[in-house]
């Protein structure tokens, strides 16, 4: 049987760059770089000569950007596209808009807009690649909701949530995501109540740099208050703690205390932070619900902590449905543990979440 070859446009403004990203590709026997672009514009005329399945791009680009690119090609005509932009604060802030466009995902250049070491990310960027090739692609609606949502976000009031530490926790909120998670953390956030009776700890594989901008879009758009998390955090109800780049996040329980420490202990499946590791930590939890919410996401982090919390009382899962999965791995391989009590499709999980927290 032939394997089906995936045809891959890679656009950017630097030759050197486009030739490392050629290379890198080529090397694998299921991906054909079937040609190349210089910027936006060019790739958008490319893009009807070679008719590509997957388009890696450049986010900073002259005569038409990354994004603009972007733009255009989802409304036209949508393909899976795979964003490469700088660790700077501009370029965090620009990859999560790009998720709001429609990218399916993003590579991290490790230094600058010429990283002469990008063979660092090398089998990140094949892997994505393979996996953008079966991605759900999302209407092109998401950008104008974004808008239209921060700007309803910026009419209301400030947060419910105190400065008190609130030592009473009925139920802790565990999510766990990968690709296509910005996005989904975006609209299961957003539907959230400020006064959810149960903290929320969130592990989105991102590298350093990104979540903390993350954090802070998703406070812009949800009524909790959602921050990055930091070492010796104490939790709060109502609030949101997304895992630092790089970090895993332990829980601690100290009599009536809940507090969140980062930890450097090496990543588990290739993952820091770890999905796994969070949910393996909230496991030790004693006498607190644990809500376990497993999102979009490649690959199969959270399935073996899940197998942990269940040997453990008072748990409640819940998996994203396939139909609303930009990448069905992470909810699939949960599912395949036996342990799922709920599957809902992503604009249903909220609600699922206040229901367990509140009965």
């Amino acid at each position: 049987m032939v394997q089906d070859i995936i045809k891959v446009l890679v656009v950017d403004d630097s030759a050197f760059m486009r030739k490392l990203v050629q290379d890198f590709l080529s090397e694998h026997e299921k991906i054909a770089v079937v040609g190349t672009a210089r910027n936006g514009q060019d790739a958008i005329a490319k893009i009807r000569l070679l008719k590509p399945d997957v388009i890696t791009m450049d986010v900073e680009m002259p005569i038409m950007s990354g994004l603009e690119a972007l733009k255009h090609i989802m409304k036209e005509n949508p393909l899976p596209i795979i964003m490469l932009s700088s660790t700077t604060k501009q370029g965090a802030e620009n990859a999560l808009l790009a998720m709001d466009y429609g990218a399916v995902d993003f590579i991290a250049k490790p230094s600058g807009t010429i990283s002469l070491d990008l063979h660092l990310v090398k089998d990140e960027l094949i892997e994505k690649v393979l996996h953008a090739s079966k991605a759900l692609l999302k209407k092109p609606r998401a950008a104008e909701l974004f808008i239209k949502n921060e700007v309803q976000t910026s009419k209301k009031s400030l947060k419910k949530v105190d400065s008190r530490i609130d030592r009473h926790y009925p139920a802790v909120v565990l999510i766990g995501t990968s690709t296509g998670g910005p996005r989904a953390l975006q609209t299961v956030l957003s539907r959230l109540p400020g006064n959810l009776n149960a903290p929320v700890i969130i592990v989105q594989h991102m590298p350093p740099g990104f979540t903390k901008s993350l954090a802070q879009r998703l406070d812009q758009l949800s009524p909790l208050k959602v921050k990055e998390a930091e070492d010796g955090d104490r939790l709060v109800n109502g609030c949101a703690y997304v895992a630092p780049g790089d970090y895993h996040l332990n829980i601690n329980q100290q009599g009536t205390n809940l507090s969140l420490s980062l930890s450097k202990e090496p990543p588990l499946s290739g993952h820091r932070p770890s999905v796994d590791f969070l949910f393996q930590s909230a496991a030790k939890l004693k006498e607190i619900k644990k809500i376990a919410v497993i999102m979009t996401g490649m690959g199969a982090d959270g399935s073996k902590g899940l197998v942990q919390l269940n040997h453990k009382e008072h748990i409640e899962t819940i998996a994203e449905a396939q139909e609303t999965c930009v990448v069905y791995g992470m909810p699939k391989a949960a599912q395949a543990t036996g342990l799922v009590t709920y599957v809902e499709p992503l604009e249903g999980i909220a609600n699922r979440i206040v229901k367990i927290a509140e009965g």
